[in-house]
């Protein structure tokens, strides 16, 4: 096992994809952690807002601040939000593809190895999810509640879960009549200890690609959300509400949208690059 995955980490380390992937994360991952700090700015400062207020990218206002990506109608530097609204956009996205994830795997562990009943209610559970459109039924969802961070969390991660579910279930299936399966039954192992310890293993593979995507795609939902108002909140920082309040300021102002729909983007795309060059690894190694 440990000589598979470190081939898979070989291969994985010589496509280019995911070199590219891996460092757009990490870079916005860094600016996150780091940036504002960094910056010297806080990214809800809103000293001096007049003198600074829609300062085009690369100049200084009058206070003798440089700024690289401009500043915002309240003269707040937009690059300090870009990065602040990282922390809660790949925050959101980790978490909530970590959520979907966790109880993909867990439903369709359960239902492919044991069985039965309790497949086929499993599956009929995931179907009827399936069935209901995403985006609609999240709409629903954050709107009944008050909206925040882990309410976005929580939406995404409930409304996620059913292709990670899917997918282990198939491999479980396809595993449990394997001979190592059928050896550790034979010397006594629980079926929970069989499933933890031999089976998910050698099943969470195809899950580790969903969840790439996943991560991509909570991070877009979300910006969906906040741009609607029913995500994260101003004046905390996201992606979402950021290209929401500049875009009555297009026409002056475009950066104020631009930068943090460009990140967005950008962090998607990255995403979607590790997740296709993890699958092709996956399958380089079971040719």
């Amino acid at each position: 096992m440990n000589a598979a995955r470190k081939a898979l980490v070989t291969r994985l380390w010589h496509d280019g994809r995911a070199r590219t992937g891996i460092a757009v994360i990490a870079v916005f991952a860094l600016g996150a952690l780091l940036g504002p700090a960094l910056l010297g700015r806080a990214p809800l400062d809103l000293a001096g807002m007049v003198a600074r207020r829609f300062a085009a990218p690369l100049t200084r206002t009058p206070d003798g601040v440089w700024h690289l990506l401009g500043t915002d109608r309240f003269g707040r530097d937009v690059l300090a939000r870009l990065l602040g609204g990282a922390r809660i956009s790949l925050a959101v996205g980790f978490l909530a593809a970590l959520v979907s994830t966790a109880v993909g795997v867990g439903a369709g562990a359960v239902a492919g190895y044991a069985g039965g009943a309790v497949d086929r209610g499993i599956v009929a559970v995931t179907d009827a999810a399936l069935a209901i459109p995403r985006v609609p039924f999240l709409l629903l969802l954050v709107a009944l509640v008050e909206p925040g961070a882990w309410v976005t969390v929580f939406a995404l991660g409930v409304t996620g879960w059913m292709a990670v579910a899917r997918l282990v279930r198939g491999e479980v299936r396809a595993l449990r009549r394997r001979p190592f399966v059928e050896a550790a039954r034979a010397i006594g192992s629980s079926p929970g200890r069989v499933l933890a310890r031999h089976v998910l293993p050698n099943a969470l593979t195809p899950a580790l690609v969903a969840a790439a995507l996943g991560v991509g795609s909570a991070i877009m939902l979300e910006a969906g959300l906040s741009f609607l108002g029913l995500g994260v909140q101003p004046p905390t920082p996201s992606w979402g509400n950021m290209i929401a309040s500049g875009r009555d300021a297009l026409m002056i102002a475009p950066w104020v949208s631009l930068a943090p729909a460009a990140a967005v983007a950008l962090v998607v795309v990255a995403f979607s690059l590790v997740a296709d060059a993890l699958e092709s690894a996956i399958a380089g190694g079971r040719a």
